[in-house]
């Protein structure tokens, strides 16, 4: 128990009380994770704008539609994204006023429909992605080949441990 600054005693803990050695290591690998993400990914957002007047969920839901020519349904564009389907809406809205996208009737479903990128979409998304590249390979070149091999071979690891600890969500 802690005194608290009224003189009655609290139940207060501190945060390494609470958590074991292990508990420790997880969070701050988690925070350094998080923190490497925020960093490069603020950075190729500003970028983005700057050089091609696009916004980063616009490029990424270009990226999905790129490595499925045929198409992808909004849900399933909302579950790649990680984001609701009233976003990926948006997002399509825009992207098909500027005809880098169409909605098209899904093949396997004719109540349903896919969307797509056009020729002009096709084009303006594969100039983006090989200077994206770019970018990304000069943010980590200070970073050796090596260390970057082992990462992707640990956080791999790490992806495979979490996908066989997914269940259902606590309470």
């Amino acid at each position: 128990m802690s005194k608290r600054e009224d003189g009655e005693q609290g139940v207060e803990l501190d945060l390494a009380s609470r958590l074991t050695r292990d508990h420790h290591q997880s969070l701050k690998l988690w925070l350094r994770m998080l923190s490497c993400t925020v960093r490069i990914e603020n950075e190729i957002r500003t970028r983005l704008r700057a050089q091609f007047g696009i916004t980063l969920p616009r490029f990424d839901l270009m990226a999905q539609l790129e490595r499925h020519p045929d198409g992808l349904r909004m849900g399933e564009l909302s579950k790649r994204m990680m984001v609701t389907g009233g976003n990926v809406t948006g997002i399509t809205d825009q992207l098909e006023r500027e005809q880098l996208v169409v909605r098209v009737p899904d093949p396997h479903d004719r109540r349903a429909w896919a969307v797509r990128l056009t020729p002009a979409g096709r084009s303006a998304f594969a100039a983006m992605a090989a200077v994206h590249e770019r970018w990304i390979d000069e943010m980590l070149a200070g970073f050796p080949a090596e260390d970057k091999a082992s990462l992707i071979a640990l956080l791999a690891s790490m992806k495979e441990t979490l996908r066989v600890e997914e269940g259902p969500a606590a309470p």
